[in-house]
């Protein structure tokens, strides 16, 4: 039996490293091409989880409103805390697209490289 499994493991070894080694798979790609795909694959990922997040918080508040209901009805099956907690957490959810904008606005969203400063003369303007 684990002769048949080894025959098989090297037949999918060798089938991998075929491919590997042909150039028709690799045609064109190199490590920056690589990269370049990847960061144009993610550029829109902000919108897509503000976006999941205004969704789950709308749904964590409503949550929260029916658990207080709850609670006021039968206040000894349900905790006010089970409602309080959902609330918190869409609030939380909620404003986590304005709060990532907030510190991107704070770190900079311009392109341009930051570099280290250089002094070129000093001029007290002593007289």
């Amino acid at each position: 039996m684990f002769k048949i499994i080894n025959r098989r493991f090297l037949g999918f070894q060798a089938a991998f490293i075929a491919g590997m080694l042909s150039n028709d798979a690799l045609a064109g790609q190199n490590f920056s091409d690589i990269a370049e795909n990847i960061t144009e694959s993610i550029e829109e990922l902000p919108g897509l989880i503000s976006g999941i997040s205004y969704l789950f918080g709308s749904l964590l508040g409503v949550l929260g409103v029916l658990k207080l209901k709850d609670h006021v009805e039968n206040p000894t099956q349900t905790p006010m805390k089970d409602g309080a907690v959902r609330l918190a957490s869409g609030g939380a959810l909620f404003a986590l697209p304005i709060l990532y904008e907030s510190m991107f606005n704070t770190i900079g969203a311009t392109t341009e490289v930051t570099r280290a400063a250089t002094l070129s003369r000093v001029n007290f303007d002593v007289r």
